[in-house]
């Protein structure tokens, strides 16, 4: 059994159910504001309903900014506008030049991203000035990130984690938008000998790395496997480039798939494609041309990268359809999935797939983050088919998404306690780290919120909601 797709419902009949959304985001974020003390680090998820700080990167910081400049975007209520605009401007230029990440895709585009936007489809006034402001934190955000590049021979290579030069996280797929981003503005990065590096071929090597190494395909060298399953982390040889072996951080183990992680392919992915159709064809193929010649010849011992922009396009395709047909068949019946398809006591529930997920089980934890977050990549991935005249494709996916997003903008996943200042309930952070609260009477966490699910609660419902009242399509680039 798998995701039970609603093949009827259109993003106008949720209308009632967005405007709630954004009536409850009011809520969570003004009561945030008033009681978060700065000093006490960056908000990451709740513990009875209160927003707390768990020191590791500070990657959350951009979502809460970010989230009342989506609630602007929303609602047009200025005081959004201003909370989201003073706090960047007062808080975020250390993300900026942040060299010990793989962040800068959350942080920066949330926030600077999310303003320069506004401000290029006229959702605020042009000031020269401020727009200068945001570009140059945009350009240098893209440069810092694209920085952190372990070469793998040839001009190809990948972003590498903060655990080190070894190291491919999956949903830095999601980063990738700072080097749009920056790519876009005419910006590059400067290298030894004032070597020009171009911000688009490295955002196509990570993208194809990605789609090569993190995700399964159940045929060649995957035979023994799933199509569409994840590995978090992949580890490479550092020495001479050669991929070593699946690993996993935040899920189970490397051999089954942590579901935020693969939701992060799925909306990583569907936006590169959105990207790279607006991008013109002499930069793809300027960016392509700049790899080595046997880069593009398999079995020369590294990565193969395509030779022209559709072949390129058919490469990420690939993953997205993957990545978003494993979901589809691995998420309860209603579209929440489990933390992990191979979480160890998940046998302990039955069909759990044949049914609707249950947050207060006994056994497993559910993510409603990596619903909400894989529910805009299959909603995105449907727009991106249906532009291309594949109807049929693009409606599965698209129903996919509307169908996730109806489940999580009702009882029990939407917030509506005042008390409590998360928006998307029976969020995991990290499992295998015990950092999750789990309530007195229960066996695993469930009933908290996290920074990164109430942002992707907020931006899917104003993609949903601009769709619904036939406003322009909601595109981290602004091209389209």
């Amino acid at each position: 059994m798998s995701l039970k797709i609603n093949d009827s419902i259109t993003a106008r009949d949720l209308l009632r159910k967005l405007t709630r959304v954004f009536e409850l985001s009011a809520q969570k974020i003004d009561a945030l504001e008033r009681s978060w003390d700065p000093g006490q680090g960056t908000p990451v998820f709740t513990i009875r309903g209160k927003y707390t700080s768990r020191g590791w990167t500070e990657w959350t910081q951009g979502f809460q900014f970010g989230s009342a400049l989506l609630q602007f975007d929303a609602t047009g209520e200025g005081r959004f506008l201003e909370l989201g605009r003073r706090n960047t401007v007062r808080y975020m230029a250390s993300h900026v030049s942040h060299i010990g990440v793989h962040d800068h895709g959350f942080n920066n585009i949330s926030t600077y991203g999310n303003l320069w936007r506004l401000m290029r489809e006229g959702r605020i006034p042009v000031n020269e000035q401020e727009q200068n402001f945001y570009e140059l934190a945009l350009k240098v955000s893209g440069a810092v990130q694209a920085a952190r590049w372990t070469d793998l021979g040839g001009g190809t290579g990948f972003i590498y984690s903060f655990n080190g030069p070894h190291s491919l996280f999956v949903d830095t797929l999601r980063s990738l938008r700072s080097l749009a981003v920056a790519h876009q503005l005419g910006h590059v990065l400067m290298g030894e000998r004032d070597r020009r590096i171009n911000l688009l071929q490295r955002l196509i090597s990570h993208a194809v790395t990605t789609a090569t190494y993190s995700v399964y395909y159940g045929e060649a060298r995957d035979a023994y496997d799933v199509r569409g399953r994840t590995a978090h982390e992949c580890i490479f040889n550092v020495t001479d480039g050669s991929f070593r072996c699946p690993n996993s951080q935040q899920g189970y183990s490397p051999f089954t798939t942590w579901t935020r992680g693969l939701a992060l392919a799925v909306l990583g992915f569907a936006e590169q494609l959105e990207f790279l159709s607006a991008v013109p064809e002499n930069q793809i193929r300027k960016a392509l041309s700049e790899f080595t010649e046997d880069s593009h010849e398999p079995g020369k011992g590294r990565l193969s990268m395509p030779r022209t922009a559709k072949q390129l396009r058919e490469i990420i395709l690939r993953g997205a359809t993957a990545t978003a047909d494993f979901f589809i068949e691995n998420t309860c019946r209603d579209g929440i999935p489990m933390w992990d398809t191979g979480a160890p006591n998940l046998h302990r529930l039955g069909n759990y797939l044949g049914r609707k997920a249950d947050p207060c089980n006994a056994w497993e934890p559910v993510d409603s983050s990596a619903a909400v977050i894989a529910a805009q990549g299959l909603v995105r991935l449907g727009g991106y088919l249906r532009q291309q005249g594949k109807a049929v494709d693009a409606s599965r996916y698209l129903q996919a998404g509307l169908t996730v997003a109806t489940t999580l903008f009702d009882a029990p996943y939407l917030s509506a306690q005042p008390k409590h200042q998360g928006l998307l309930l029976h969020s995991v952070y990290h499992r295998p780290n015990g950092w999750d609260f789990i309530a007195r009477g229960q066996k695993v966490p469930n009933g908290e919120s996290s920074m990164w699910g109430d942002y992707h609660a907020r931006e899917l419902a104003l993609l949903l909601l601009r769709e619904a009242q036939d406003q322009p399509r909601l595109l981290f680039s602004g091209l389209g």
